[in-house]
């Protein structure tokens, strides 16, 4: 779905127009290419936390300048993490507010912290959730394609997993991932073979792969190395075939709420590629109607596919045939999960219901070496979004932090970094790819 306004605003007339009216003038977004550098410009490293040299290393290692006198930036990273005081925050407005009015189109800042739940002290503690704060607020002041993210590492030092979460704030990947944050355990991550294909050699499954965010996950993990598996309704089944022989996989069309779906899916795996290391849940429908008009048939189809079908798959996928150590369990649920929508009390029930899913299953899946996460995403182009009426479509493109809505890649993207080797540590999360939507933000 094209955003036309996007394209206006970034002409000559129309960035003229926008700019004399004071309209919202959201930029085209940086997104991963492959081989392409990390960030646009010098990225400057603010902090006197223990992970300041790593930082500086992982951006000398991607040839990006540390220099701290730059004209433009393409980043900034602050280390906060030995922050224990309030007045130890005045450190960021010292030394980065001047940085931060310099930096360029589709700047990152990213800020690392210590888990504020692994401190005991009131001081430290609300310390350190005071970065949370600060960062959906800066975030929200930045403009043109600019983004604000937090890591909280734990006390213990985890500089691989530290290097992953800020590599990928920094990135293109993290293109709609605004205002958030993420909680690194202590848990020591695997290794990517490659930077290039983080996901060589692993088998992923994804449900509901036909169409929209699920083909566009096919595609990013299959670009990333990874061996595909699309599922979905056997109505999709010519759809399917296309997306899956693009990114030169299988497909297997079968209904994820059919008792025995799970089994299909587990001999289909081991017949064809000797197992599974990633599952992504993405299948999912919408019955809207208001809760007082609310047929049985429509609230009952939402909660099997949406949800009950997760519950009911892993419990093969967790079992002994199933995945094994350094296995990823990856859901999806919405920013309606958080924030609700008027006509969706079924649909945002299932969703936010998945994040509780997420949650508990993760400290089932932990003593295995599984991490189990979920991605919100926000509102993201998709033929759904092409439906909506013009205005309703028009204002929520603007309420967020970017002013623009997501593309199916921007999912994609999230996924595929939480299904790398690499993102090990973070286990038991949800992470929004909203833009920082204003809706429940």
């Amino acid at each position: 779905m094209t955003d036309t306004y996007t394209q206006f605003v970034n002409s000559g007339f129309g960035r003229s127009l926008a700019k004399q009216l004071g309209l919202p003038a959201p930029v085209p977004l940086r997104r991963h290419t492959k081989g392409g550098p990390l960030c646009d410009g010098p990225v400057a490293v603010i902090g006197e936390g223990e992970h300041v040299s790593d930082i500086v290393q992982l951006l000398l290692d991607h040839g990006i300048d540390t220099s701290t006198d730059a004209e433009t930036y393409g980043g900034v990273v602050f280390d906060m993490s030995d922050a224990r005081s309030p007045r130890d925050l005045a450190h960021m407005r010292e030394n980065g507010a001047d940085i931060v009015k310099r930096l360029g189109r589709n700047a990152r800042i990213v800020v690392v912290g210590t888990d504020p739940d692994l401190l005991d002290a009131p001081a430290e503690v609300a310390t350190q959730r005071a970065l949370d704060g600060f960062v959906r607020s800066l975030a929200k002041e930045l403009r043109s394609g600019a983004t604000a993210n937090l890591v909280y590492a734990p006390v213990e030092h985890n500089r691989p997993a530290v290097r992953s979460a800020v590599e990928f704030f920094l990135s293109g990947r993290s293109a709609f991932v605004d205002g958030q944050h993420v909680r690194l355990d202590e848990n020591t991550p695997g290794v990517n073979l490659s930077a290039d294909e983080p996901l060589a050699g692993k088998v992923a499954v994804v449900t509901g792969a036909a169409r929209g965010i699920g083909a566009a996950i096919v595609e990013v993990l299959a670009r990333d190395g990874a061996t595909v598996v699309g599922v979905d309704v056997p109505a999709a089944q010519d759809a399917l075939a296309k997306v899956v022989n693009r990114a030169r996989g299988t497909s297997l069309a079968l209904d994820v709420t059919a008792p025995d779906a799970g089994e299909r899916i587990l001999q289909h795996c081991h017949k064809r590629h000797g197992g599974f290391d990633i599952v992504v849940h993405n299948a999912g429908i919408t019955r809207d109607k208001l809760f007082v008009n609310m047929s049985a048939e429509k609230w009952d189809q939402v909660m099997a596919v949406n949800l009950e079908s997760i519950l009911q798959l892993n419990e093969v996928f967790l079992g002994d045939e199933g995945l094994g150590t350094d296995g990823r369990v990856i859901c999806l649920s919405s920013q309606s999960g958080f924030a609700g929508n008027r006509g969706q009390t079924n649909y945002s029930a299932t969703k936010a219901g998945v994040i509780g899913l997420v949650d508990t299953t993760a400290d089932i899946a932990a003593d295995r070496g599984i991490t189990v996460n979920a991605v919100a995403p926000g509102l993201i182009e998709t033929e759904m979004t092409g439906r909506m009426p013009f205005a309703t479509r028009e204002v929520a493109r603007r309420l967020s932090s970017l002013q623009q809505g997501g593309d199916p890649v921007d999912v994609a993207e999230a996924i595929a970094w939480l299904a790398q080797p690499a993102s090990g540590a973070i286990t038991g999360q949800t992470l929004r790819v909203c833009g920082q939507n204003f809706i429940g933000a």
